[in-house]
């Protein structure tokens, strides 16, 4: 049972290549992004700043989250269809960024992972949270295609145009790889994808190639 991180930057396909290849593995499914965002709709609703260490703190101590049914619940309330605007997507990079919250969140990744047979995404699975991963993975897109696909998931680009998901992509990724806590970018021993003209069957086909391989060498 391998532990398998994929990372990489918004819109690149994580989430469902990471489902597809948890699927295809018989394995568990983290979504640490999510964790994230749940952490941004409750300092949302509790009215703190982003930047306000204290308020952040408060919201995490107080946070219960769980799975259940690949629906994610906080404080007893499913939360799963709130955290995919925008707004929170933005949310979400600015308070990842903050020591507080990421290590509020890192024993319950880890935690997760301790047993193997997980395929964690995210943005520092590999470099951060499971730095031993058995098999680690960036993927990755153009800024274009990474905003088609976004604009394809959203409700008509749930109002936003493609040139305003593409900006917010762009000022996303400039954020998440210059942050100075666990800044976006590939472990060193990470099989790197770009998957701009791949589609998801492709590259859950080239990651199970991998996996093959790993296994039948251990």
């Amino acid at each position: 049972m391998l532990l398998i991180t994929i990372d990489g930057p918004a819109g690149a396909g994580k989430t469902t290549v990471s489902k597809m290849l948890a699927g295809k593995l018989g394995y568990r499914y983290l979504d640490t992004g999510a964790l994230y965002r749940a952490v941004a709709l409750e300092v949302r609703a509790a009215g703190f700043r982003p930047d306000d260490d204290r308020g952040l703190g408060d919201v995490c101590d107080t946070l219960r989250l769980s799975v259940e049914k690949n629906r994610l619940v906080s404080n007893g309330v499913d939360i799963t269809d709130r955290i995919r605007s925008p707004e929170i997507s933005m949310l979400a990079s600015a308070v990842s960024a903050r020591p507080v919250v990421r290590q509020a969140l890192l024993g319950i990744q880890r935690e997760m992972g301790r047993l193997g047979g997980l395929v964690a995404e995210g943005r520092d699975m590999g470099t951060v949270v499971f730095p031993e991963a058995d098999l680690k993975f960036f993927l990755d897109a153009t800024v274009r295609q990474r905003a088609i696909r976004r604009f394809a998931q959203f409700d008509k680009g749930d109002g936003q145009t493609l040139e305003q998901i593409e900006q917010d992509i762009s000022r996303r990724d400039a954020n998440d790889s210059s942050r100075d806590i666990a800044p976006l970018r590939p472990a060193d021993d990470a099989v790197n994808i770009d998957s701009t003209a791949m589609t998801a069957r492709q590259v859950v086909g080239l990651m199970m190639a991998r996996v093959h391989r790993m296994l039948e060498q251990s």
